[in-house]
């Protein structure tokens, strides 16, 4: 397959993450809304093109009450800094279907180099006869490298937020024609 343009289907496709809460558990979420640019052979992420933006405000982490929280100034102030953008600038591939994807990273007013790593999970025709591609990855940022500080000391020691935020995707995309 040569390289192509690639339109993300969001009903098959998640952004999720999770973080470290009062030390002990953690808790989940997922941003409903995003949407990418990618132009790439599903078999050789080299050359690809990628480019992600989140909707902060479609943050979901099954608890309204703390989801206008993080929507709210004391995290992603979602009303001066209503996006996450990544936008890859090196892609390594580090085993088969396998690469390590370092791009900018912006959140919050602050961008960032950060890495990923990217897995390509098959390519495929829908039973209407569209190319399918499936994609998945994992990776870790630091709230604080964003200026995400808000926090709660515990009286036991330690604090009720993390500082690492997991994250993780599943892209199924189809050709763009």
């Amino acid at each position: 397959m040569s390289k192509a343009k690639w339109s993300v289907d969001p009903t098959h496709s998640s952004i999720e993450f999770s973080v470290k809460h009062m030390m002990i558990a953690k808790v989940k979420g997922t941003f409903h809304n995003f949407e990418a640019q990618i132009e790439a052979d599903p078999y050789d992420l080299t050359t690809a093109s990628i480019r992600f933006e989140i909707d902060l405000g479609s943050i979901d982490t099954r608890n309204g009450d703390r989801d206008a929280h993080l929507r709210s100034a004391d995290f992603f102030d979602v009303e001066n800094h209503p996006k996450m953008i990544f936008e890859a600038t090196q892609i390594e591939r580090i085993g088969e279907g396998e690469y390590n994807v370092t791009g900018e990273l912006s959140l919050h007013g602050v961008t960032r180099s950060e890495s990923f790593t990217i897995a390509f999970e098959g390519a495929g025709k829908d039973p209407w006869g569209n190319d399918k591609v499936g994609f998945s990855g994992q990776g870790s940022i630091k709230r604080s490298d964003y200026g995400l500080t808000y926090n709660a000391a515990l009286e036991t020691g330690g604090v009720l937020i993390g500082d690492e935020v997991k994250i993780s995707l599943e892209i199924e995309a189809a050709m763009q024609s």
